[in-house]
């Protein structure tokens, strides 16, 4: 059962492999105003507004999931600030008081015009996505938006107090395999966190396999500019490892889902903007808990929506088998 011994007090949720799920990934929206290359295919299909989670709706999940233990929520999309007045969902969800952290990963840009607010409501920490620094590639890679943008984005969230803020990036051979260097110089000046991400194979296609780029060459890239015995986590249960930016107190980030699985410590679970919970990024399926909301259900059957989902979260995800593109998922 998934429910642990604190069960009377709600404060342990637990799959079939003892692992405790604290944390809750919330899509908002499966829309965005970029198109990048590895999320969304143009002309792609959105879910319709009647259908997508209200803000009441989500908060009521998220405090229902706080009683069974989950400590941490960030907001994805799509993109979240794509969603109008998104930072009354952070003040509402910012209220729950077991919830010990609420974070945001955006595209950028929108952040500029919408940090301050968003710190005001009670988010704690954004991170952004920025796969190039190269104006030209950016325009590549995301096909929509501009660069100039989003960089204001990364200053602005900064100087609100939404630190720190982490910068990700996912390596792709061909496109910004030889930018790791960039963005370590982009990290000290910026005072960002920036984390190189591998490219995923939703689809084990030619196209995943003539971009992916290993964490170990990635590091093998940068050369003197980290120490690469290092390698540790800030947290056990979080998908990145740490390494030292050779002289300076800073650290860059690697996400390597690929070379280096973190499935047996995944402490996480996705709500989607349509309303399924799922065990897993992969997962085929999930528990509809719009459809138990919308039919009159009751806390309880929402809280035992949450112990559905935990039993069907399996010893680790399989890229084969995804289903669902990113931006409906929540990356």
């Amino acid at each position: 059962m998934t429910v642990g011994p604190d069960d009377a007090r709600g404060s342990a949720l637990r799959d079939n492999y003892d692992r405790n799920i604290t944390y809750l990934r919330v899509s908002v929206t499966d829309r965005c105003n970029m198109r990048c290359v590895y999320c969304i295919p143009e002309g792609a299909e959105f879910i319709p507004h009647e259908e997508i989670l209200t803000y009441d709706e989500i908060e009521r999940i998220v405090k229902i999931g706080a009683g069974a233990g989950i400590r941490k929520v960030r907001l994805t999309g799509g993109e979240p600030l794509a969603r109008k007045n998104v930072e009354r969902l952070v003040a509402q969800l910012s209220r729950i008081d077991s919830l010990e952290d609420l974070s945001l990963t955006t595209n950028g840009l929108l952040l500029a015009e919408k940090a301050e607010a968003l710190a005001d409501a009670g988010l704690k920490r954004v991170n952004v996505s920025l796969d190039t620094l190269d104006p030209a590639k950016f325009s590549e890679i995301c096909r929509r938006g501009d660069i100039g943008a989003v960089i204001a984005g990364i200053r602005a969230a900064g100087a609100a107090g939404l630190r720190p803020v982490k910068v990700n990036a996912v390596v792709m051979r061909g496109r910004n395999e030889n930018e790791a260097a960039d963005f370590i110089r982009f990290a000290l000046d910026e005072g960002v966190v920036v984390r190189f991400i591998e490219y995923m194979p939703f689809n084990r296609d030619e196209e995943w396999r003539a971009r992916y780029v290993s964490r170990d060459e990635t590091i093998a890239s940068l050369g003197s500019l980290i120490d690469a015995s290092d390698g540790g986590r800030t947290d056990p249960s979080a998908p990145a490892r740490y390494f030292k930016i050779k002289g300076s107190d800073a650290s860059v980030g690697f996400i390597s889902p690929i070379s280096h699985g973190f499935c047996n410590m995944c402490n996480r679970m996705r709500l989607t903007p349509g309303g399924q919970l799922l065990a897993c990024l992969l997962s085929p399926s999930g528990v509809d808990v719009k459809e138990i909301m919308r039919s009159g259900g009751s806390d309880d059957e929402i809280r035992d929506a949450f112990s559905r989902a935990a039993e069907s979260k399996g010893p680790r995800g399989n890229f084969p088998d995804a289903s669902r593109p990113m931006h409906s998922v929540g990356g």
